[in-house]
């Protein structure tokens, strides 16, 4: 199933497999290998390939099917990560808001 996730999410994003390779910093020849089964990636590669094509890991393992929805909670959850303190709270905040506010709709 991964090598014809990779493919997919990688088409979608309009990517050859020379530009991925190059987003992630990876050889041109993994990707080709990645997508023909001929290898697996490791983990610090399968995580590479998914912030490079912005879907997450369990997309491209096959664990769910909808990659845009899942891409923008994960990269969502990266920023909260960053946060500290006061930031942190101001967020917690202001999602709330907009939650209470959606079911009010």
């Amino acid at each position: 199933m991964f090598p014809d996730r990779l493919r997919s999410a990688r088409e979608y994003r309009g990517f050859s497999q020379g530009e991925l390779a190059k987003r992630a910093d990876l050889q041109p020849s993994a990707i080709s290998h990645f997508e023909t089964g001929a290898r697996k990636p490791s983990f610090d590669n399968l995580r590479l390939l998914a912030d490079t094509l912005d879907v997450t890991t369990d997309y491209l393992l096959g664990r769910v099917d909808d990659f845009t929805a899942l891409a923008d909670a994960d990269r969502l959850h990266r920023h909260y990560n960053a946060l500290h303190g006061d930031d942190r709270k101001f967020a917690d905040d202001l999602i709330e808001l907009l939650a209470k506010k959606s079911q009010g709709k």
